[in-house]
């Protein structure tokens, strides 16, 4: 059967939410035609195969594409969640996704969607010429594209339904996902939750709010995690202000356990037990009640990964415990924020979509097609969409943070910039219109800021030489 042919300025491959928000800000800001590919039946990437009780642990108000907000913009009445931005769920998002392709997107007559379609790649002799073909029928498309190729896919986002647990579980151990919760017919004689990340921490919240027994869930937490207060990531909220006190927790600590103290004091980062020194940070969020829900679970085996789940017993990288008979083991290990290398994001006839500010996608994406859209070249657009790696130790934080102090530094020195960033509604807070003067005049400190962010880290890493 002879390929379908079309041509394109723009292909997107990954209609996930990295993707969608790309081509929202592409398409509303020049006259590009695109084609987006995807594997999906519908737009929304790991959002379509997520746990049906999933929530975003961010307001819905930061979330989706630009161009269309999500959700009604208030504030929840009940729940653990009362008094904060709402929390779209999983099937509010994905009518979200479906609204931005049906109602923005395709009307514009310039974007095409291919739903169950299977990306191949370029064709060997013909480097312009993509190719891809259709899971269902089987039908072949060749694509040639005049600007560049656009890899919404290179986060490469996962939750346990896509892959299976990487520890081993003997045959009559009854292991799910947190999919198959809410299809539950009977009641187990106990649970025990794999995992301590968000989908850890949601399939313990989803139990409790089901009025189980705390005493009936035992939790593996391999890591202790930093969390963030929900209360200090709402619309509305002053950026001067939070950042002002990230930088006084960096600028009097003297040593990186008094930073995070300080960080804790005040209310910026939390944390599940206070007797335990968390190792892991990987931009979690949680509000107060939640967090006081989460601390009512008292057996929470701390021995690090399981490595094998038999009858009689869990195999951890430090101890081995008994299994208790009749057990429902909850697997929540799959690495929804992969630690993934970081390469340029405008690269010749390539973009490939990455976080520039550390666990914001969506927002990011919207940066990178606007770049994409209003500068010249590479090594500019690359400037100012320079990736960052996700968090995943505590230590990450205080690169986090000095990532977000360049990026700051670098886009309020470009006033066309500034103003474009003052009217997206992901990036969740105005950043402060700086004067000349006022720059000039803050430079020094985050320079000095940098420094302190060093020291920091190179003592922490002298310390881990010596032991």
């Amino acid at each position: 059967m002879k390929p379908t042919t079309l041509e394109v300025d723009y292909l997107i491959v990954g209609a996930g939410a990295m993707g969608m928000a790309f081509a929202d800000t592409l398409i509303a800001e020049t006259d590009a035609t695109v084609a987006i590919v995807d594997r999906y039946d519908q737009p929304g990437g790991h959002w379509t195969v997520a746990y049906p009780f999933v929530r975003l642990h961010q307001p819905s108000a930061f979330y989706g594409v630009n161009s269309r907000d999500l959700g009604s913009g208030t504030v929840d009445q009940d729940g653990w969640n009362a008094g904060l931005g709402e929390l779209a769920s999983r099937s509010e998002i994905l009518s979200y996704f479906d609204q931005v392709m049906r109602k923005t997107l395709l009307p514009t007559g310039r974007v095409s969607y291919f739903p169950k379609s299977f990306y191949d790649g370029p064709d060997p002799q013909r480097p312009d010429v993509h190719r891809f073909h259709s899971i269902v029928s089987g039908a072949a498309f060749e694509v040639t594209v005049k600007r560049r190729t656009v890899d919404a896919t290179y986060m490469n986002v996962t939750v346990p339904a896509m892959v299976p647990p990487k520890y081993e579980v003997a045959p009559g151990v009854r292991l799910i996902t947190p999919n198959q919760l809410p299809a539950l017919r009977e009641q187990p004689s106990h649970y025990t939750v794999v995992g301590a990340g968000k989908t850890g921490m949601d399939a313990c919240l989803w139990l409790l709010s089901r009025g189980t027994d705390p005493s009936d869930i035992t939790w593996i937490m391999p890591r202790d995690s930093w969390l963030i207060d929900r209360a200090h990531t709402q619309p509305g909220g002053s950026y001067l202000e939070t950042e002002a006190a990230r930088r006084r927790a960096v600028a009097d600590a003297d040593t990186v356990q008094e930073l995070f103290a300080r960080l804790e004091d005040d209310g910026l980062l939390l944390r599940l037990s206070p007797d335990i020194e968390p190792t892991a940070y990987r931009c979690a969020t949680v509000a107060r009640a939640e967090l006081d829900q989460l601390r009512r679970i008292g057996d929470v085996l701390r021995h690090g990964r399981v490595k094998r789940i038999g009858e009689d017993a869990i195999e951890l990288d430090q101890a081995t415990v008994p299994a208790r008979a009749g057990t429902l083991y909850v697997d929540c290990t799959a690495d929804g924020l992969e630690r993934r290398p970081t390469v340029p994001v405008f690269d010749r006839a390539r973009i490939t979509l990455q976080a520039v500010v550390p666990c914001q996608q969506v927002f990011s994406a919207a940066l990178i097609a606007h770049v994409e859209a209003d500068y010249a070249d590479d090594d500019t657009k690359n400037a100012l969409c320079a990736p960052s790696q996700h968090p995943d130790s505590a230590l990450d934080w205080i690169r986090f943070f000095g990532d977000i102090q360049e990026r700051v530094v670098r886009w309020t020195a470009d006033p066309a910039l500034l103003e474009w960033l003052g009217t997206c509604r992901l990036l969740g807070r105005r950043l402060p219109e700086l004067t000349p003067e006022q720059r000039t005049a803050l430079l020094p400190v985050f320079e000095a800021l940098k420094l302190k962010l060093e020291q920091l880290l190179d003592q922490t890493n002298a310390v881990a030489v010596v032991n």
